[in-house]
């Protein structure tokens, strides 16, 4: 029998979902699954969270698959697994639009809930997978026969995750799949011994529960998939997460309080707090907005940290020093977002040349200046110091917006959906200039950045 706190009996009485909710959720299931399996050419399976009773009160997402025939070629799959996905969202009565990861599926609104209707293969085993997806069904199977006396416990820390802002396999959240979340409660049987265990995990911590791995691991977090043996599923979990994830149950376990499971809803910030803030850090910042490029998630988001880093290493090259950046991703638009500790610079840079005793590269350098090749931007130099060639020139950029809206943007290692966007409609702003309601939310949580932990004790004290 487990002993839970008042503490978390009280949040489990919030986060259950409720017989109406169960109800219909199942009603709207059950239609879908039936019009699959009336078409003759698949089978329909409940997956996901639903399936195995582990979703939280007020979650609107149903994810049903539609089971092929193995011997199906893959194009096939794609044509007729579409096809009828839209047949059965059609069914439903909703809207749907279709949407892309390793294979195309149908992404629907059916009465109040968000429905994934997907395809894949009906394997045999999980070592038979011919797509990513076709796991799922086998990591449903497998949680659906053993989670049954520890659900509450995987509502607890699904809900501790979430309010943490840790709880999201996508790659902007880059944290812990509802999965990942039932597989460790599974392994250290229930949520307390979870929160003991992980206050001292370390970076490379090994979790293999079925002690069958078949490949070494490289990420923080090691969570060995029980169906196949040669995936990690905390591959997505960053170190960043994962401590934020060790810091919360530290913190959890010292002083529990219903901050751990909720916290207010960050309300949109006006002008005048963001103002406030930049002016008490007196630093510069900067923002770029452009539109999304048409592709997932998974695509679009490493181009833009690939674009974020290839832009902060522009700054830093001439001379701009970059405090913080981040990125941002909404359904419309994409904000890259950087703090400078300065946004202009005097207009002299020192510009160093070859040592006198690289013979040719020295004539070259120093008869390029005596030349007058420069002319115009020199102010001083050629010189020697420390036996080094120097000249002093005019910067090409005294200002951190004039170089961030030049075509020296383009010529860097950009992502190359982010690029052409940034080629056609790129908008550079700074200041309060930034402040744009769609993101402000998301400026302010920069400017004030604090652990989940942080968060948490602070709300404490404000309580």
């Amino acid at each position: 029998m487990v002993t839970r706190s008042a503490l978390e009996t009280s949040v489990l009485s919030r986060i259950r979902p409720q017989a109406e909710e169960r109800v219909h959720i199942h009603t709207v299931a059950g239609m879908l699954i039936d019009s699959v399996n009336r078409s003759g050419s698949a089978t329909g399976m409940i997956v996901g969270s639903v399936a195995r009773d582990t979703w939280i009160h007020g979650d609107r997402d149903l994810d049903i698959f539609m089971l092929f025939p193995p011997d199906l070629p893959r194009e096939e799959l794609e044509t007729e697994g579409l096809a009828l996905a839209r047949r059965v969202a059609e069914s439903g009565g909703g809207t749907y639009r279709e949407k892309y990861a390793e294979h195309p599926y149908i992404n629907a609104t059916i009465d109040g809930l968000d429905v994934d209707i997907v395809p894949c293969y009906a394997v045999p085993d999980a070592a038979a997978i011919r797509s990513a997806v076709d796991r799922t069904p086998f990591h449903t199977r497998y949680i659906k026969d053993r989670i049954r006396t520890l659900i509450d416990d995987v509502l607890l820390l699904k809900q501790f995750a979430k309010n943490g802002g840790i709880y999201g396999s996508d790659q902007m959240t880059e944290g812990f799949s509802g999965y990942l979340c039932e597989l460790l409660v599974l392994h250290y049987g229930g949520f307390i011994p979870l929160l003991i265990a992980a206050s001292d995990w370390w970076p490379g911590v090994l979790i293999d529960s079925s002690d069958h791995r078949t490949k070494t691991f490289h990420e923080p977090l090691i969570v060995v998939d029980p169906v196949d043996p040669g995936r990690n599923v905390s591959a997505s979990v960053s170190l960043t997460r994962m401590c934020e994830f060790i810091e919360l149950c530290r913190g959890y376990l010292e002083r529990p309080g219903k901050g751990f499971f909720f916290l207010p809803t960050p309300h949109v910030e006006s002008n005048e707090k963001a103002g406030m803030l930049v002016e008490k850090r007196k630093t510069t910042i900067y923002t770029l907005t452009f539109p999304t490029p048409p592709y997932i998630e998974e695509i679009v988001v490493p181009q833009l940290r690939k674009s974020l880093d290839a832009i902060s290493a522009l700054l830093a090259r001439h001379e701009f020093v970059v405090n913080r950046a981040a990125c941002c991703m909404h359904t419309d638009r994409c904000m890259l977002l950087f703090e400078l500790l300065t946004g202009s610079l005097p207009p002299v840079t020192r510009h160093f040349g070859p040592p006198l005793w690289a013979r040719e590269n020295a004539r070259q350098f120093s008869g390029k200046y005596i030349r007058g090749m420069e002319e115009g931007r020199l102010f001083s130099g050629p010189y020697i110091e420390n036996g080094i060639y120097v000249v002093e020139l005019e910067r090409r950029y005294s200002t951190a917006g004039d170089l961030l809206a030049s075509p020296d943007l383009l010529e860097v290692g950009l992502g190359r959906h982010v690029k052409a966007e940034i080629r056609e409609a790129l908008s550079v702003k700074c200041g309060l200039d930034c402040m744009e309601r769609e993101f402000a939310t998301f400026i302010t949580t920069f400017l004030e950045k604090t652990s989940p932990l942080t968060q948490i004790r602070q709300q404490e004290n404000r309580d």
